[in-house]
């Protein structure tokens, strides 16, 4: 028995709360810019977000740090794929941050084509350490594209009576803004990624394939940056703000050059970014 009264509705606010306080804690970047999104799509990007981050820590270290083996971890981490599938089709998960996310799903379209693939690279984390060009794109597409991709079909479909597809323009531009978000995490984790996690995601042997990798990545994000202006007005700064974040980052990748320090925006500058985001309304264009 509860003193207080309880509900469906409280229970969706407090799995949307949830999501919130797990962007906030993992990544000042995407809370930043989900801050910029309009109320009809903001709780939406959290609950994808939360999701994500959720499946990823369970393959990036505190699963092994709570003792998990391998085997213990993709046990874990199919568990949680089968409960966000059984989420969406029934409406309701024990699991807030699933409940969430299956929310989102429903309403927003979001099926097994998105979350499949997702989970997919996931378990590529447990059994695959080094990767070639081709392992590359496959894993990109699953933990970051898909990723973009959901978020786009919340930007279309929230609030709406019934989901559709993007256009085929959107669809591109969230799968490039998904690979340049991705590869300028590989490039400024490579440390980490290679000494602690003994993973090697980007197949970089001397400066020229650095450089490679760093026009691959600014050649994504002059992509998406085209497309910007086709989606809702509510939803253009934030993604504005994100992009124009992660460009500033592939920026001071290149200029710095291969270090064991992890590049950063200083917080003074990521406050000119978003304040430069918000008044132009898209991203910036070029390199300089």
């Amino acid at each position: 028995m509860t003193s207080e009264p309880t509900g469906l509705s409280l229970y969706d606010h407090t799995s949307a709360q949830a999501s919130a306080v797990v962007i906030s804690a993992y990544s000042t970047s995407f809370a930043l810019a989900c801050r910029m999104l309009g109320p009809r799509v903001r709780s939406h990007v959290r609950a994808i977000y939360a999701l994500v981050r959720v499946a990823d820590e369970i393959v990036d270290g505190p699963g092994s740090e709570a003792g998990l083996s391998p085997e213990a971890e993709r046990d874990v981490l199919d568990q949680l794929e089968a409960e966000t599938i059984a989420a969406i089709d029934r409406g309701f998960s024990s699991n807030l941050i699933v409940h969430s996310f299956a929310r989102t799903a429903r309403e927003c379209g979001i099926g097994i084509d998105q979350i499949g693939p997702f989970f997919d690279s996931m378990r590529t984390d447990i059994t695959k350490d080094v990767h070639d060009d081709l392992s590359h794109d496959v894993y990109v597409y699953g933990s970051a594209e898909v990723v973009g991709l959901m978020c786009v079909y919340v930007f279309i479909n929230a609030g709406g009576v019934r989901p559709i597809a993007p256009a085929p323009e959107l669809i591109n531009g969230a799968r490039r803004l998904g690979a340049a978000f991705q590869d300028v995490n590989f490039l400024r984790d490579i440390e980490h990624d290679q000494s602690t996690l003994g993973r090697n995601y980007l197949a970089i042997t001397d400066a020229a394939s650095r450089t490679r990798a760093l026009d691959r990545i600014d050649a994504d994000l002059k992509a998406a940056a085209d497309v910007v202006g086709l989606l809702p007005p509510d939803c253009r700064r934030a993604v504005s703000l994100a992009h124009d974040l992660f460009a500033e980052l592939s920026q001071r990748l290149r200029k710095e050059g291969p270090t064991v320090r992890r590049v950063r925006i200083p917080d003074g500058r990521k406050a000119t970014i978003a304040a430069q985001a918000w008044l132009r309304r898209g991203p910036r264009s070029g390199r300089s």
